[in-house]
């Protein structure tokens, strides 16, 4: 399997720009110590794509995306944050 993915560059005036599949479902739920992420095959390009966006050579140590049931995350779903070390 070949998927093409396009990350926008981060840039000092625009920041960093995260782009979301569409028709993606993501959900985070906690059981006991463990964080299960479960999401569709949409969801799942979303997340790599956001992965990779941190991963830039010009992003710095500590920035970070918030995930939440309000914000790109199903109703319910326990929040997480993800940031590059």
């Amino acid at each position: 399997m070949k998927i093409e993915i396009e990350i926008p560059e981060y840039s000092d005036d625009k920041g960093i720009t995260r782009t979301w599949e569409d028709g993606y479902d993501i959900n985070a739920k906690i059981f006991g110590n463990e964080i299960v992420i479960e999401a569709n095959k949409e969801g799942l390009i979303t997340l790599a794509k956001h992965l990779l966006a941190l991963a830039q050579e010009n992003i710095d140590s500590g920035f970070h995306f918030h995930y939440e049931d309000m914000h790109g995350l199903e109703d319910g779903s326990v929040s997480f944050v993800i940031e590059k070390k």
